[in-house]
């Protein structure tokens, strides 16, 4: 990160984390990125003040899908960085990011490799700040990208939906997370703002008003 020009380094409820050895080891100016490392007990806490999350992952598939490549996601970032705080998200070197954790994201990123995707947790992490270092020196950036939704505003409206659309017959009872992550891909296609973020729970909160009040009349009916 240093190498590359980032400074901000944030650790999820890290296993044997010793800070005067993690001090020991780091050489040079990279000393004060880890005087300010955050440490955080989850990962919900740690992403909170975030507007745009990115995942990484080497494995593919339904659940899982690779949205864009290092390069690509290093231009689309520079623009949305302007206005928003934007935070890449690392999983551990012998397991990656389960599906939970990637539900957090706003999109995915793939490193290309040519057989054997799995990479080391540092490599990975070089190749990714490489190439965000590479796209902030370019001449012509893109126009900046409004402010986004934080992460605490989108998981308040992802349950608000979730409660509505199972409370509807939207969604199955049975595994509402799992017709969610569908619900959650679709409004991350274009990030949503603070402001779309209200309209969205408005929408929530007139449902959930409207069944309750078929709810009461139901009941009244019954009654007589």
């Amino acid at each position: 990160m240093d190498n590359m020009g980032l400074n901000r380094l944030a650790l999820v409820s890290p296993k044997n984390y010793e800070p005067q050895r993690v001090s020991r080891m780091a050489t040079g100016s990279s000393i004060k990125l880890i005087e300010k490392m955050e440490v955080y007990e989850n990962l919900k806490q740690a992403l909170g003040p975030y507007r745009y999350v990115v995942g990484t992952t080497a494995r593919t598939g339904s659940l899982r899908p690779a949205m864009t490549k290092p390069r690509r996601l290093a231009k689309d970032l520079i623009a949305i960085s302007q206005n928003n705080l934007v935070a890449i998200l690392f999983g551990p070197e012998d397991r990656g990011l389960s599906n939970e954790q990637l539900r957090n994201c706003h999109t995915v990123a793939t490193i290309p490799t040519a057989r054997f995707s799995s990479l080391n947790l540092a490599q990975a992490v070089m190749i990714i700040c490489y190439e965000l270092s590479l796209a902030s020196g370019e001449i012509v950036p893109e126009p900046a990208a409004p402010r986004l939704a934080n992460k605490f505003e989108l998981e308040g409206m992802y349950e608000h939906l979730r409660d509505v659309l199972t409370k509807i017959g939207f969604i199955d009872r049975q595994n509402p997370e799992h017709w969610m992550l569908n619900i959650r891909r679709f409004l991350s296609r274009l990030p949503l703002r603070a402001r779309e973020v209200r309209v969205i729970r408005g929408l929530c909160r007139q449902i959930d008003w409207y069944t309750g009040q078929l709810e009461k009349i139901r009941k009244e009916n019954e009654g007589n």
